[in-house]
């Protein structure tokens, strides 16, 4: 890996080494998709990285929205960190139960609010267990409250507006995460109500390929040549995007990885895009 990807990425020896560290807060930002049939929550009540604190993405909301879990407003945001006792300067770590998945989204949302100092636990919580590591469950001590000042980086946010354009120019670069078959209209999506189909004149890297059978990010030069084989190429601008902007992160947290830090997600992503509201979409393959 890169130096790019030592300021996003923390193995688990490393977080062994460091927990209960002052300055570090851990977080379990797991998620799951409408079809799974798990609470993620509860599963953490369960199950938990010893101090690890929820970051419950469906709360952590733009609740005036009826899209799925958008980015919230600055003002919401600070209110739930200083509660969850994360504030200015603290380094933060997230995981999720799946090894890499949700856990991107957070690390996407701690940076567009501002906070840099952030990185993804490699392989989550199933490499900790799978190399017998502690385990707490319960809740968490609470921490002292903290002051977090949003700054909200809009270079990493796109919305509805912003793509109309960029499917019109026809120039930017677009990568979806979604499965092959949803992005192609074969398999239906999760989530009723939705068309079939993708943003026209993007292209498809379903996220599991960016990641190793043990739930771990792959090589640089295996994301590289994962990207390029889609059509993308890593040096230019790309925008991510997906059913409803979670796996979209992880497809940027890999390109900020690979050195492309400033990926911006389409939060509304197929929820939005997908709906019957007259824009364009296109099936088969990219």
């Amino acid at each position: 890996m890169t130096k790019s990807a030592n300021n996003w990425i923390v193995e688990t020896d490393w977080l062994a080494q460091h927990l209960g560290s002052p300055g570090l807060v851990v977080l379990d930002a797991s998620w799951h998709l409408p079809d799974a049939g798990r609470n993620a929550k509860d599963e953490y009540f369960a199950e938990h990285i010893p101090g690890a604190v929820f970051f419950d993405i469906d709360d952590i909301r733009d609740e005036t929205s009826d899209l799925p879990h958008m980015l919230p407003s600055q003002v919401k945001f600070a209110s739930r960190m200083k509660k969850m006792g994360i504030g200015d300067g603290m380094r933060i770590v997230v995981y999720d139960s799946h090894g890499l998945f949700s856990a991107a989204r957070a690390w996407w949302t701690f940076r567009a609010m501002g906070h840099k100092d952030v990185a993804v636990l490699n392989g989550g919580l199933r490499k900790w267990k799978a190399e017998d590591r502690p385990l707490e469950d319960g809740r968490p001590v609470p921490r002292t409250a903290r002051h977090f000042t949003p700054l909200k980086d809009n270079d990493l946010v796109r919305d509805i507006d912003d793509m109309r354009r960029y499917v019109a120019d026809g120039h930017i670069q677009i990568v979806d995460a979604r499965p092959a078959g949803r992005f192609e209209g074969r398999d239906p999506e999760p989530r009723p109500g939705l068309r079939a189909g993708h943003i026209p004149g993007s292209r498809n890297v379903p996220s599991p390929k960016i990641l190793n059978a043990d739930g771990t990010l792959k090589s640089r030069d295996e994301l590289i040549a994962i990207f390029k084989e889609a059509g993308i190429d890593p040096a230019k601008p790309v925008i991510t995007t997906c059913g409803s902007g979670v796996t979209a992160a992880m497809l940027s947290f890999a390109l900020a990885v690979i050195g492309h830090t400033n990926a911006p997600v389409y939060d509304g992503s197929w929820v939005e895009w997908g709906r019957d509201n007259g824009l364009p979409v296109a099936t088969g393959p990219a």
